[in-house]
């Protein structure tokens, strides 16, 4: 079980890291923007209470059963990881700047070369826009691929994301897992 940050720990955790779930080869490489404080306090991705990322990888049939976000590395069993644009955690995505998510992208290369997924799928369309220098990009599959990984652009499930209700959610990162099973 997950332990609750108090107030003071989640203010600690500015700048702190949530370490990347990753392996070789895997199907697919979910990459979020960067930790959330709670998510850095706690040391798990996608940790904070009002994030759908879980319900939406359950939704979507990437996953048997919701996944808590403690259990966050059991995603390696069914060939998925986790990372971030950039490592570093805020209140907010949109506290970052420009310079900072295309470094961040740099990295991503970096690893995607490293680990070769068949996948990237990245959580959030404006960072995409922005880490990739595709100011046009929309959500979906990308005309691109990184190295061999097919690239998807997916909307960030965090709580902050108005745009996107979970039947929304559900709906998008279902057609991503359809392209996986494919």
């Amino acid at each position: 079980m997950q332990h609750k940050p108090t107030s003071a720990e989640i203010s600690a955790a500015l700048g702190k890291t949530v370490p990347d779930i990753i392996a070789p080869n895997l199907q697919v490489l979910f990459c979020g923007i960067n930790p959330s404080l709670y998510s850095a306090a706690v040391g798990h991705h996608f940790a904070r209470p009002g994030n759908r990322f879980w319900r939406s990888l359950y939704a979507a049939g990437f996953t048997e059963r919701l996944l808590a976000p403690y259990e966050d590395r059991d995603l390696l069993k069914f060939g998925y990881g986790l990372t971030n644009i950039v490592d570093r955690a805020t209140a907010r995505a949109d506290e970052l700047d420009a310079e900072e998510l295309v470094k961040g992208q740099q990295q991503l290369v970096a690893k995607v070369q490293h680990y070769r997924p068949q996948y990237l799928a990245v959580l959030g369309i404006s960072a995409y826009r922005t880490a990739f220098n595709r100011p046009k990009a929309v959500i979906g599959k990308q005309n691109e691929s990184l190295d061999s990984a097919i690239i998807w652009v997916l909307p960030n499930p965090s709580g902050l994301n108005a745009h996107y209700q979970l039947e929304d959610l559900k709906r998008v990162y279902g057609e991503l897992f359809v392209a996986v099973r494919g």
